[in-house]
């Protein structure tokens, strides 16, 4: 399985406030998508249940719960991050998507990390992505600066791979 984490996060690694992102960048959902269609999504069940629609259309959805009777249209549910190895094949490219808890117990088992960052602080944030060790990541691609029509954000786009 090749994992991958991608998230936006501010300038403090803030990815939420109150459940939900801090802001949508039009360009990243679409990024967002372009990479995540026909591979595998993992997410914790808050991230799933702050979905709008539910299940991501064609990409296979998981669920990382402690819920043991938690059911999700559409999607596998998982009670432990080992169960995602017993389920994927090991060319597999699997994304997790969040949220804070879920980044943090995979971060470790990480090849990659999409990351987007807006160049703001958001003061009212209450999750955050783990802080990115320069010792186990390296940078491999770096573009932006760029500017949302939309909200106005500056934003960058940073991928990383494990040393």
């Amino acid at each position: 399985m090749v994992l991958s984490l991608i998230v936006v996060v501010d300038e403090n690694n803030g990815i939420g406030i109150n459940g939900t992102q801090p802001a949508y960048i039009r360009d990243d959902l679409k990024r967002f998508k372009e990479l995540t269609v026909g591979n595998t999504i993992v997410m914790g069940r808050k991230t799933f249940q702050a979905l709008p629609k539910g299940a991501l259309p064609n990409r296979r959805n998981v669920v990382l719960t402690r819920q043991q009777h938690f059911i999700a249209d559409k999607c596998e549910i998982i009670h432990s991050p080992d169960e995602l190895y017993n389920l994927c094949a090991p060319e597999e490219k699997v994304f997790v998507i969040g949220g804070g808890d879920i980044y943090r117990l995979f971060l470790s088992k990480a090849n990659y990390i999409y990351l987007t960052l807006i160049h703001y602080r958001f003061e009212e944030i209450d999750t955050w992505f783990p802080k990115i060790s320069e010792e186990l990541w390296r940078i491999e691609i770096r573009e932006g600066p760029f500017t949302d029509v939309k909200s106005g954000f500056s934003y960058s786009y940073i991928n990383y791979i494990r040393r």
